[in-house]
């Protein structure tokens, strides 16, 4: 049986043409040289394509990567009420989803960078052919030819290879361009590229550039402004400058033509738009009001550190990780701080003028405006700007970091090249202005939480990063002796306790001798309540506490409060030890937080670019706080914040007696506030630094003033007349912010009346709201209170003036009765002779 199939006609007829087509090729190949050569080097460029596709697409990055990729954004900063107030960038970058761009907008990029794009693979031929005889002609003239790419093909450029000219690198970008058709759709593809392409003013992709050019988000851009948006990847930095805006206009009309003439806008809406102007603005606005220079910086130390800085140090960097940092940040007592403490230094300052440059650059370096504009120096003050003394002499020039100059009006101080000087315009010309030498820092903080809401570390963060409240190194003066006496309070002492008021002398060793202290003025003498030397700020009175309670327990009591580590030497009593003001203003928080002591924080949250919270500085956790439903029980509750560093009613009665150094002690100036606060000054030897620390329940804030290469700042110079006008100051701006409540006493804590004066218990008057009234409420501990046997005499005496009264009415004498406050006639007379102290 024959079991071979017959072949089919149309199989014979392809068999046959083959046939045909080999046999012709053999006869051509004997009988032709030039088809031979033909054939020899078609052959070649082929295997040469081949190998060269191999090479260049070998090493090629992975367009699966687009698929996740994730572009380099800002970090966001928001304030305490969660609105921006900063952004730490170095590419201005924000990034849309495809539906959030207007499909005028990818109009005009489609007509002015890649019409066929929704048609093409990746790959233009029409355009690529153009390119290719651009680049033949100008071929060794140096000229740069048209690129001829495809969007798609910008986005490989952009994203996964280089910027590099060659012949090379636009085969690459052809081969990834026709991966990436393969992997993502078009929609994605314009997504990136539309967030990603650079359009000059540091803006990269539509919403950035619609921010720096016309100070709006890309939904409120009108046609013009968006047809301008796309003639920018050409060349941003031409069409963005001032002096080319011919080519601009020019350029944007003919977009809009070709936005015509594909069907995206009519004729009519083209010619409207053409007749419009560019409008572009000259300079970003700043986003908000609020000076935080020093502040922010703070927080970018802190998120360099947790999360680093670049793209290379992972995911979350702040230059690139997008992350959205909720702060402490309350810019309406950021700007109350800045203005207060600019204004004390500006006091202290008074009328002396020009004070020398704020800093100083090297003719021999170069250019000295470019040096300056490097330099990123500048003021946010009045008028006032910094500039760069370009040529000495009578009436010396000078120049600004955007190139423009000036003159100096003449008679005014020598200055010379090179001198960055402070300016402000004065007629034609400008003089020159006097930023304070002396300097200092103020901070302000929450207590309960810790969270720092204002920071000025000098006169202008621009002129210069060193933020002395954070910094600075200095001796803190008599702002150190509440902690003194907070250490008595604990080791036997009470605020009524009686403290001589002498000269206090130890022996220091063979090698130092006998060391002695001395109140401030050099007077003294006598003995007077611990609360006397509290208001008073006697520096005898402490060191008798610090010797009597222990030096090892004082420097004990600093440490805990985070103060500083120091020696159990008596100067460390007095304010000797350095510490800055964010430890001060941190360890008075303590004292009216009844002795909770919180770390100070500028940060409270941060998410990453998705939402997603990362770090926070509350880490208490609540448990059952995210159950399923409610189990019955009472309500999950947060813990208490911070660690118990001292005694709670220790604490209290220090910030009690520090009320009184408002109302008649060293910091007066502060009474007419009319507020319930509490507060220390302090001024340290020479004097060198003045200090004011205090505030009330809500918010405590400290200030200090010096040089920062400390030297005298005048014998008149104290604390209550220097730094607590800042503070005062400060408290004006922000009244909204102060509460009129007092400051409660924690549990265990006895309020009784006493003699101001000499501590002794008042049981026949009641305490005033004047300042100087004899009787005030004093707070003590239970027990410790002065002891009724304090008045035996006076009591014994009028006990038996009563009794002998009591016994003449009982037998019918006609002795007159014994007087009776107004109220209290209906009372048992036994019961009034046991308040007044009678021993029944």
């Amino acid at each position: 049986m024959n079991m071979t199939r017959p072949m089919s006609s149309a199989l014979r007829t392809t068999q046959a043409s083959f046939t045909a087509a080999a046999g012709w090729i053999a006869a051509r190949w004997r009988n032709s040289r030039p088809f031979r050569w033909a054939t020899v080097l078609l052959a070649s460029a082929f295997l040469l394509f081949s190998v060269g596709w191999a090479v260049l697409a070998r090493d090629l990055p992975d367009a699966r990567m687009l698929l996740s990729y994730q572009p380099a954004l800002p970090t966001v900063v928001r304030g305490i009420d969660g609105e921006i107030v900063h952004r730490f960038e170095r590419e201005r970058r924000v990034q849309l989803r495809y539906d959030d761009l207007p499909p005028e907008l990818i109009e005009a990029f489609l007509a002015a960078e890649d019409r066929t794009f929704f048609s093409h693979g990746g790959i233009d031929l029409a355009g690529l052919t153009k390119a290719v005889i651009d680049y033949t002609s100008k071929l060794g003239s140096g000229e740069r030819a048209v690129g001829g790419s495809t969007i798609t093909q910008q986005v490989a450029k952009n994203i996964l290879l280089s910027n590099e000219y060659s012949v090379t690198r636009k085969l690459k970008e052809m081969i990834l361009a026709r991966r990436i058709e393969s992997v993502l759709t078009k929609e994605q593809i314009l997504e990136l590229y539309l967030n990603e392409i650079a359009l000059g003013r540091r803006a990269f992709g539509v919403q950035a550039a619609a921010r720096a050019y016309f100070d709006k988000d890309v939904d409120e851009l009108d046609l013009p402004q968006m047809a301008f948006l796309a003639i920018l990847p050409k060349a941003p930095e031409t069409y963005s400058r001032e002096r080319y805006s011919d080519r601009a206009l020019a350029r944007r009309n003919a977009v809009l033509g070709l936005m015509a003439s594909n069907g995206f806008v009519t004729e009519a809406e083209a010619r409207a738009a053409q007749a419009r102007p560019l409008g572009l603005i000259q300079e970003r606005p700043r986003e908000r009001s609020a000076d935080a220079g020093y502040f922010f910086e703070e927080v970018r130390r802190e998120l360099i550190g947790r999360f680093g800085e670049v793209a290379e140090d992972g995911p979350n960097s702040v230059y690139a990780g997008g992350l959205w940092v909720r702060t402490s940040l309350d810019t309406e007592l950021q700007d109350a701080a800045r203005d207060a403490l600019r204004a004390g230094l500006l006091r202290y300052h008074g009328g002396r003028g020009y004070a020398g440059p704020v800093s100083t650059l090297d003719p021999a370096n170069g250019d000295l405006v470019a040096q300056l504009a490097s330099a990123n120096l500048g003021i946010s003050y009045r008028d006032w700007r910094v500039a760069v003394v370009t040529q000495a002499g009578p009436t010396p020039a000078i120049a600004f970091a955007n190139g423009r100059t000036g003159a100096l009006a003449a008679g005014q101080a020598a200055v010379r090249a090179g001198d960055v000087v402070v300016v402000s315009p004065q007629g034609a010309g400008f003089r020159l202005q006097g930023v304070p030498e002396v300097s200092g820092g103020f901070l302000a903080e929450q207590p309960y939480y810790g969270r720092v809401l204002a920071m000025q570390g000098g006169f202008d963060s621009r002129l210069g990063d060193f933020n002395r409240a954070t910094q600075a190194a200095r001796q803190p003066g008599s702002t150190i002796k509440p902690f003194v006496y907070a250490t008595g309070l604990d080791h036997g002492f009470t605020p009524a306790s009686e403290v001589p008021d002498q000269t206090f002398c130890f022996y220091q060793g063979a090698g130092l001798g006998e060391k002695c202290f001395r109140n401030f003025g050099g007077e003294g003498g006598g003995v007077h309540t611990m609360r006397w030397g509290l208001e008073q700020s006697r520096n005898l009175m402490t060191v008798h506490i610090a010797n009597d309670a222990g030096m090892q327990n004082v420097v004990g009591t600093i440490r805990n409060l985070g103060i500083g580590d120091y020696q159990p030497y008596p100067a460390f009593a007095l304010g000797a030890g350095d510490t800055t003001v964010l430890r001060m203003v941190n360890a008075y928080a303590a004292l009216v937080n009844h002795g909770r002591l919180n770390p100070p924080t500028v940060i409270d949250f941060v998410q990453d670019r998705n939402g997603k919270v990362i770090w926070r500085s509350d880490s208490r956790e609540c448990r059952g706080c995210n159950m399923a439903q409610w189990d019955g029980k009472p309500m999950p509750r947060f813990g208490l914040r911070g660690r118990q560093v001292l005694d709670a009613r220790t604490a209290y009665q220090v910030v009690h007696m520090l009320e009184g150094v408002i109302e008649r002690g060293t910091a007066t100036v502060l009474r007419d506030l009319d507020l319930p606060l509490f507060g220390k000054t302090g001024t340290t030897n020479g004097p060198t630094n003045v200090w004011f620390v205090g505030g009330n329940k809500d918010i405590v804030a400290g200030v200090y003033l010096g040089f920062d290469q400390p030297r005298n700042m005048g014998g008149w110079v104290q604390g209550g007349r220097v730094a607590a006008p800042i503070f005062k100051e400060f408290v004006q701006k922000t009244r909204d912010h102060w509460t009129r409540e007092p400051i409660v006493a924690p549990p265990g804590v006895q309020m009784v009346r006493i003699d101001r004066r000499s501590g002794r218990r008042v049981f026949d008057a009641w305490p005033t709201d004047e300042p100087q009234a004899a009787v005030i409420w004093e707070a003590f501990k239970p027990d410790t209170e002065p002891p009724v046997a304090t008045r035996q005499s006076q009591v014994a005496a009028r006990r038996e003036e009563l009794l002998s009264l009591i016994r003449l009415a009982h037998s019918g004498g006609s002795a007159a009765a014994p007087r009776v406050p107004a109220g209290r006639e209906t009372a048992d007379t036994e019961d009034f002779v046991q308040e007044q102290g009678g021993l029944y």
